[in-house]
Parts: C-alpha cells; sequence; structure tokens
C-alpha cells in the first residue's frame, strides 16, 4: 500500500487544496500538523528543503507543494505516483 503524508497548517488555504485534490482521488493519507507538533516543521523543512505547507511525500518521495501535485494531476502523472491504477 502507498503512504501518503501531507504535512500542513490550520487555515491554510493550499493544504486545503491539496487535501481536496486526494480526497478526490479517493486515497489514504496520514495529515501531519506542523502546528500543533513543531518539531515536525523542521522534520518537513529537512525532507523537503521547503518551508512551506503543504508539501506531499509519497512512499518517502517528495513529490511537491499544492501547486506540484496539481501541476503533477495536469499531466496525467499524480495517479500513478499514489498508486491509483
Amino acid at each position: 500500500m502507498t503512504k501518503i503524508e501531507i504535512y500542513t497548517s490550520p487555515f491554510c488555504g493550499f493544504c486545503f487544496q491539496a487535501k481536496s485534490l486526494l480526497d478526490r482521488k479517493g486515497v489514504e493519507y496520514e495529515e501531519i500538523n506542523v502546528m500543533m507538533s513543531p518539531g515536525k516543521r523542521k522534520e518537513m523543512i529537512e525532507r523537503a528543503g521547503a518551508t512551506s505547507v503543504p508539501q506531499v511525500f509519497v512512499d518517502g518521495e517528495h513529490i511537491g507543494d499544492c501547486d506540484g501535485i496539481h501541476r503533477l494531476d495536469a499531466q496525467g502523472q499524480l495517479d500513478a505516483k499514489l498508486g491509483i491504477q
């Protein structure tokens, strides 16, 4: 099973958009709130090399932020990354 992680913060419109896309794809994901666990923000920065949320990982691979995953979807590449047949 594909492991999908998304680093988010509350009241973030981009986070909402990214989660909505993943929800429409019907995939399960682990949401990691960087505001509730400050150490998770540092972890996200180390993993993604980015300070903004959301940041999405699939099986440990950083696949991007909100724009990045929407771009992958528009290019027809997101489903394969998410393990959708």
